[in-house]
């Protein structure tokens, strides 16, 4: 990234949305804070609001301040300045929010220029073509896309014909905010930069990895949404597979912005599909019953309040969903990838784990394989479990014991957001954490013949109480052979 910032419009449709109001906002706000972003970048929110700029102003400053740190009011009222609102339905007949918009853009067609959507991928399309319409997009713009991209192989393949032909790919930024976290760059860093891991990253001493993200929240107010998404779509397809494409890829040629993703797309290709009756032999469904969470009684899905009425597609969506994934190819041959993701869970966790296989011949009894843990969130670090022997004279005992680095305790400063990155990154025009078309296809192909397959399914999804680790068909999944779940509340 330039040590100068370089002026940009970033123009955000769905401005005044949850995303916006909750990340992008407070991201742009730390970069401003830490001198990232230059004195004439603009932000202009794009929403249905009818909201003048003093408006919009007030309104970040009511719901967004609270949540930022301002150690400076100087600084929060420069931010402030930043930000505009311009008033466009797309698809509405009046015209006026386009040329406000483009009056507000005129005479800085040089000026790097981000259309950031922030809003459901059925907009993506007509958003573009209406902006194009309106003559503002310019060799400089750049387009970014939030998940979920589509439903299905089709859907996202229709997006990306409507994207593509007003963006140039390489003017497009598909970006999903794991990518992002402070963890997921390190696991990088830790293959790539250090020579003592990669010789032992393979089927030779890996025994599996799982791949877990769970949450302790359900879902109220949000079942028309997730009725029609579910697991699968809002985080296996996505977020899941992106953490296993870094786990599992090859080292690239080069750190640049093309030779990551050409990695990543290969392991995604190589991933063996899971297709007809092997679908309930490697796959496992639930949706969260009434439980408790956080010492409180809580309701299950199907009775969460503020929700609309349940429907067959509410009794059927999953809450749950486990995966035993492989890798076909020499490195990761036999080597299971367990991917886990959930609602209502114990506790609030997003980590990799690669379990090692045992030393070949042990002359101590109670010793355990090695572990390396990889934490995402709640608090990003990264943990090898050896054995160590207990202090004390007599017989040797083992026991195993954490090297740990935690992010927040070993590195001086702010942790920065997961979007504060990505945000930046796509002002610097850098893709490499951000997914190319033919990865977010090949992700739909392999997922598309599990969701067709339960889909078809009659039965409902498996049960579990909230607050507990899911169906016992998950755990089934591991025991078959012979393992078990990670399970270490990181509270």
């Amino acid at each position: 990234m330039s040590e100068t910032p370089q002026p940009a419009d970033l123009i955000v449709f769905g401005g005044t949305g949850d995303l916006s109001m909750r990340k992008l906002l407070p991201a742009l706000y730390h970069a401003d804070r830490d001198g990232l972003l230059s004195p004439e970048t603009r932000i202009i929110a794009m929403s249905r609001g009818g909201l003048a700029d003093a408006d919009f102003r007030g309104k970040v400053d009511a719901e967004v301040r609270d949540s930022v740190p301002v150690d400076d009011p100087g600084v929060w009222r420069r931010f402030l300045d930043r930000l505009h609102h311009v008033t466009i339905d797309i698809g509405g007949q009046d015209p006026t929010g386009w040329a406000r918009l483009t009056g507000m853009l005129a005479g800085h067609e040089q000026r790097d220029r981000v259309f950031y959507l922030a809003s459901p991928p059925m907009t993506f399309g007509p958003f573009c073509r209406e902006v194009n319409r309106a003559g503002l997009v310019t060799p400089a713009s750049r387009v970014v896309l939030e998940k979920p991209l589509g439903r299905d192989l089709a859907s996202a393949q229709h997006i990306n014909d409507e994207v593509g032909a007003i963006f140039h790919e390489r003017q497009i930024y598909r970006i999903d905010h794991y990518l992002g976290k402070e963890t997921v760059q390190n696991l990088l860093v830790l293959r790539f930069a250090n020579a003592f891991l990669e010789p032992i990253w393979n089927s030779l001493w890996i025994d599996h990895v799982q791949i877990t993200v769970a949450e302790t929240v359900g879902t109220p107010g949000r079942r028309g949404y997730y009725d029609h998404a579910g697991a699968l779509r809002d985080m296996v397809q996505n977020h899941l597979l992106q953490l296993l494409c870094l786990v599992a890829m090859e080292p690239p040629s080069r750190n640049d912005r093309e030779s990551i993703r050409d990695e990543k797309v290969k392991v995604l290709e190589a991933l063996r599909p899971i297709t007809g009756s092997e679908v309930d032999r490697f796959t496992v469904r639930g949706q969260y019953t009434a439980g408790e969470s956080g010492g409180a009684k809580v309701p299950g899905y199907l009775d969460e309040p503020d929700n609309t009425a349940p429907t067959e597609a509410s009794r059927q969506v999953e809450t749950f969903a486990a995966i035993r994934a492989e890798v076909k190819n020499w490195r990761w041959a036999g080597v299971p990838f367990y991917l886990r993701t959930g609602k209502r869970m114990p506790y609030r966790c997003s980590e990799i784990v690669v379990q090692f296989k045992d030393v070949p011949h042990s002359i101590f009894p109670g010793s355990a394989p090695n572990r390396l843990v990889l934490r995402l969130q709640p608090s990003e670090g990264i943990q090898l479990h050896i054995m160590a022997k207990e202090p004390g004279a007599g017989e040797v005992t083992l026991k195993p014991v954490p090297l740990g680095l935690s992010f927040a305790e070993t590195f001086a400063g702010r942790v920065p957001d997961a979007y504060e990155r990505l945000l930046l990154d796509v002002l610097a025009g850098n893709p490499t954490l951000f997914m190319r078309r033919d990865e977010v296809e090949a992700a739909w192909r392999w997922i598309d013949p599990i969701r067709s397959e339960w889909d078809a399914q009659t039965m409902p999804p498996e049960p579990y109480a909230a607050g507990t680790p899911g169906p016992a068909g998950a755990l089934d999944l591991v025991a078959r052979s012979g393992r078990s779940w990670h399970e270490e509340n990181p509270a």
